[in-house]
């Protein structure tokens, strides 16, 4: 059967996005979609992912069986036992699947798959590390709220307190309270009540408080802000000496917050970054042409 067509995809998925890129016979194409975080619901991220395979095939006019795929996935939430295994139960069965942490495959993506750290920052965050003698080790990637640490929906439900303190008379309003009651609007019009506040609130998931991060990065002298984004700085500087305490290993922030939060890191930290190599999906990709042949 190795003359028969092998369809190689890749995917990153977290709570913002997901990225697939299909490989056949040299050819390759990439869809952008919808979430795929499993914290958001595995049935609706499996299907995602095959609609996005789907639309991959048409672009590369081709119709590859699933058994004839393998398929990587670099998940957000991976990790969790539980989301895990009622992910893989409803697997449609592609040739060779592989569910990951899209932490581990952004490991792999950034340093080529040679040993090395990552903490990767978007909607979350999670650090990883890959050893010379293949051991690995993850930390944090507990997930929001009660995790992330540095990631976009722990910087978003931050914020947002500053919005409630000043709808209570407890903070005066300001550019920051404004910025952040306008990016919690829909069609233009900005959360400019309690009500409105309350029910933002009461709806918001980890994709819609990460949508404020960027609000907080635009206003790096506000108090608040700045003691936000150095504190994200100091819990990055935690994950990476909890992943390489020797401080050994290369080191790579990746992820759609990775350089937008570099200049909050704590010095002798930020002098250690090299530059990914690739990105998650990449690792992915990577990945799924190492496994098992079909």
């Amino acid at each position: 059967m190795s003359g028969v067509a092998v369809l190689f995809a890749g995917v990153d998925g977290g709570g913002s996005g997901t990225r697939l890129v299909a490989e056949l016979d040299g050819r390759r194409a990439e869809v952008l979609t919808g979430p795929t975080a499993l914290g958001l619901g595995v049935r609706q991220a499996w299907r995602t992912i095959t609609q996005a395979l789907g639309e991959a095939q048409r672009r590369l006019g081709c119709d590859v069986p699933l058994s004839r795929c393998r398929l990587v996935l670099g998940l957000s939430g991976a990790n969790q036992s539980h989301w895990r295994e009622a992910f893989m139960a409803a697997a449609p069965h592609p040739a060779a699947l592989r569910l990951e942490s899209d932490a581990f495959t952004t490991l792999i993506g950034a340093h080529g798959g040679a040993p090395g750290v990552i903490v990767a920052l978007g909607t979350g965050s999670i650090g990883e590390a890959l050893y010379a003698d293949g051991g690995r080790v993850s930390v944090g990637g507990y997930g929001f709220p009660a995790g992330d640490e540095a990631g976009g929906a722990w910087l978003g439900l931050r914020a947002s307190a500053h919005v409630q303190k000043v709808f209570d008379g407890r903070a005066v309003p300001d550019t920051l309270s404004r910025a952040l009651s306008a990016g919690m609007g829909e069609g233009g019009e900005a959360v400019d009540s309690v009500a409105a506040l309350v029910r933002w609130l009461s709806s918001a998931d980890q994709t819609r408080f990460a949508t404020l991060a960027p609000v907080l990065l635009a206003h790096p002298d506000h108090p608040l802000a700045r003691t936000l984004l150095l504190q994200a700085g100091k819990e990055i500087a935690l994950m990476c000496a909890a992943l390489d305490p020797q401080g050994t290993l290369p080191l790579a922030l990746c992820g759609g917050l990775a350089a937008p939060l570099m200049p909050w890191l704590p010095a002798p930290l930020s002098g250690r970054l090299v530059s990914p190599q690739g990105s998650s999906v990449e690792g992915a990709l990577l990945l799924a042409r190492n496994a098992t042949p079909v």
